[in-house]
């Protein structure tokens, strides 16, 4: 904590006085050092509600001694003596509260009360305030700051982890929003169960959050921790969280948040939308290999060019949860003329730097799983998926199979196949094999003019089939790739046109028309109910290859 009197506070960084009134104006981040120090409840609720609109409920909820647990001292003293220095009753303060205008439920903890430690007066107020939000349909955030489950209270303190991972539960299953904000530190039994459970998961620049602190990993397994260990960049880096946040941009980020997950009407007027941006027609003849050629182009845009241009405030999400930030996948959520939308896709680059970080839009199985984690969101939240494809296909290496890159195909490909919200996946370049497919299997497919997708790439099937690379423009031609043949084939539904130059010459132009298509397309579902939407998918994928209807009856009528 950080030392202070009533006008200047000793950085626990770099140990300077910091005039206290400017700390505050700084959202308590030291400006000789970076530093972030911690913030009490009240002041964490001052700092993300808009003022005067904070009413607290559960004031009454205390912290209890259900044991009558001794140590070197009483617990129930403790308890006293920590009510005193915080004036609070809880390591919980919630309440109802505005945020940038959205009605919110607050529920944030205090690590000066016996170090935010869970015991059942804390459990209880997280569960009143996740419940408070799911009767009120109204969004949860959660701010964690916590040593984990409180020793003193045993095993009815273990149980609060249940007790609050199922009030989150309820919360996903009513599609009510929930964000949990990680600050340091958050260790144990709250980052075991209700911390990491929301909706959306960010952690706050410097948090310190892991299951078991560096001290008990050492003593407990003599493991030196590496450097930068439970960091919050180390979760992110792992996938365990959306987004590091800076303290100062976290109401607005929450604004953003909140915003991109109200239920808005649909889309724009048809009136509005540019007549002729998806053509169910073959587009201007060009040989398929020239195509593939196009397609390839470094100069096209790319996922995020798109998601900058041609959507309204996206906000990247990250991480599969489970292992890694597979950068070749992009995802998270935005808005399309007042739509709000998951949009997922994968991402190249335009220079070889870029191309490299994204290891060329191959994915791992983490950006499959983190595209199936964006399929559960939009499902929760009933918001439609828009996908851009564009890659040669997943990443064939010893450790994209070593950690299942075929299950994580085939999980997205199975989970998007039975989703309850439209799908709309636009082909933007190369759409290779599997690693296409996984983003591809929805309601409708688009294509750019000058786009192609197929099973295999034309190189790959000349060198097997004809036993030679040369073949591939012969292979090109022989598989029908191209946008045009796949709208005959009936694969694909529409050909978004492109500018005379082609996207990469035009890409501003060529974002307006994607954005068009977009919309146009999403307008078909307007009012769609989810059972005939799945049923409908799942007639889509049923008919490709399917044998004629074999007649009824003895098959001899006169």
């Amino acid at each position: 904590m950080a030392a202070r009197n009533e006008d200047w506070t000793a950085c626990p960084g770099c140990r300077r006085l910091l005039y206290s009134k400017r700390l505050e104006r700084e959202h308590h981040v030291c400006r000789e050092c970076g530093h972030v120090l911690r913030v009490g409840a009240r002041r964490r609720i001052e700092l993300l509600a808009d003022p005067g609109t904070f009413a607290e409920f559960g004031a009454e909820v205390s912290g209890r001694d259900p044991l009558g647990f001794v140590d070197r001292r009483p617990y129930a003293e403790r308890l006293a003596e920590a009510a005193e220095a915080t004036g609070e009753r809880e390591a919980v303060v919630c309440g109802t509260a505005e945020l940038h205008g959205h009605p919110v439920v607050l529920a944030v903890l205090d690590f000066s009360f016996m170090g935010g430690s869970m015991g059942t007066g804390a459990g209880e107020k997280v569960t009143l305030a996740a419940e408070r939000s799911l009767r009120d349909a109204t969004p949860l955030i959660v701010v964690t700051a916590s040593g984990g489950a409180r020793m003193q209270e045993g095993i009815l303190s273990l149980l609060q982890m249940a007790k609050t991972s199922q009030a989150m539960a309820r919360l996903h299953e009513a599609g009510v929003l929930s964000v949990c904000l990680l600050t340091d530190p958050t260790y144990g039994g709250v980052s075991a169960s209700f911390a990491m459970l929301g909706g959306i998961v960010l952690a706050e620049s410097q948090a310190m959050v892991g299951f078991a602190g560096p001290r008990v990993v050492e003593q407990t397994i003599r493991q030196q921790p590496p450097p930068g260990f439970q960091t919050s960049e180390f979760l992110l880096e792992h996938g365990l969280v959306d987004r590091v946040v800076p303290r100062a941009e976290t109401r607005s980020l929450l604004g953003r948040l909140l915003a991109l997950h109200e239920r808005a009407p649909g889309v724009a007027a048809a009136g509005s939308v540019a007549a002729g941006a998806v053509a169910p027609r073959r587009p201007r003849e060009a040989d398929p290999w020239q195509v593939v050629q196009e397609a390839r182009d470094g100069a096209r845009p790319t996922a995020l060019d798109y998601l900058r241009d041609a959507f309204d405030d996206f906000v990247e999400l990250h991480g599969d949860r489970a292992f890694a930030d597979d950068p070749a996948i992009v995802a998270g959520v935005a808005r399309i003329e007042g739509r709000p939308v998951v949009v997922i896709g994968h991402q190249k680059g335009h220079d070889t730097r870029e191309l490299i970080a994204r290891n060329f839009g191959m994915p791992h199985p983490e950006g499959y799983r983190k595209a199936l984690r964006m399929l559960d969101h939009a499902a929760r939240y009933r918001l439609p998926v828009v996908t851009l494809i564009d890659t040669a296909g997943a990443f064939p290496g010893v450790e994209a199979e070593e950690r299942g890159q075929s299950a994580a195909i085939a999980e997205l490909i199975m989970r998007s196949s039975r989703l309850p919200v439209p799908i709309v996946s636009v082909v933007t370049g190369e759409g290779g094999s599997g690693g296409a497919l996984a983003l591809a299997t929805g309601d409708r497919l688009l294509m750019l003019e000058r786009s192609f997708y197929s099973v295999i790439s034309p190189e790959g099937c000349a060198a097997i089939l004809w036993r030679s690379p040369q073949a591939a423009p012969q292979a090109a031609r022989a598989l029908r790739i191209t946008a045009g043949d796949l709208l005959e084939l009936g694969v694909a539904d529409g050909v978004v046109a492109e500018p005379p130059g082609g996207a990469g010459a035009e890409p501003l132009a060529m974002a307006g028309i994607l954005r068009h298509a977009v919309l146009s397309t999403l307008a078909r579902f307007d009012g769609t109910d989810p059972d005939e939407l799945v049923a409908a998918r799942h007639e889509r994928f049923r008919r490709i290859g399917s044998l004629p209807a074999v007649p009824t009856g003895t098959g001899t009528h006169d």
